[in-house]
């Protein structure tokens, strides 16, 4: 019995160091130590909520998901265009399934999930990255001096360049007027924008 847990002890290591090896080459915040310790931990806690937990065996294994709630937040970064970390939040989320699976005693299921967690991690960024560049999404920032008029000429320039424009927001001080749009529109697209932009003398600032 006690080689049984050894055995999906080494099960969980190898399924957190394939994990976190990928997430360490695209150097991601969560990376090779991290994925081993939450595949682990999982995999551990489980095998003791079956041990110990005679009367309910999922009441230790059930709280191991509320923790990984504190880990996946703090992954989590938002800035001023994006939201980024997801992914990689997902991914521990994932991997402690994957170490839970293997401490219950679903070796193959956990190898094979395992497997399907790779293919979405390193072949379908290929198809996300191909989206992206047909339709991807960015936010413009633009400050001119205030000239009586708002920018809404811009927006006119915008559909010049295929840009679906999903929100706008414009703001004037006393001096300034600036706006703020969401475009969609290829990759490709948003490039010859942002160079017609960059030489436009009327625009004091803009962010991208």
């Amino acid at each position: 019995m006690q080689s049984d847990d050894l055995y999906r002890l080494l099960i969980a290591l190898g399924i957190g160091a394939i994990i976190g090896a990928e997430r360490e080459y695209r150097s991601k915040s969560a990376g090779l130590r991290t994925m081993i310790m939450v595949s682990l931990s999982s995999c551990l806690f489980t095998i003791l909520s079956l041990k110990i937990g005679i009367d309910s065996p999922d009441r230790i294994a059930a709280n191991i998901l509320t923790g990984l709630g504190f880990v996946g937040a703090g992954v989590i970064f938002k800035d001023e265009n994006r939201i980024s970390g997801i992914t990689t939040a997902t991914t521990i989320w994932m991997t402690a399934a994957l170490g839970m699976a293997a401490g219950a005693g679903y070796e193959l299921l956990s190898l094979f999930a395992t497997f399907i967690v790779l293919i979405v991690l390193i072949f379908l960024i290929y198809v996300q990255e191909r989206i992206e560049a047909r339709s991807h999404a960015r936010t413009y920032r633009i400050i001119c001096p205030y000239q009586h008029k708002t920018l809404d000429q811009y927006e006119d320039l915008f559909r010049t360049y295929d840009m679906k424009v999903v929100r706008s927001v414009q703001h004037k001080t006393e001096n300034r007027i600036s706006g703020r749009w969401i475009l969609i529109g290829s990759a490709e697209n948003h490039k010859k924008l942002t160079a017609y932009l960059l030489n436009d003398s009327n625009i004091q600032e803009l962010s991208f």
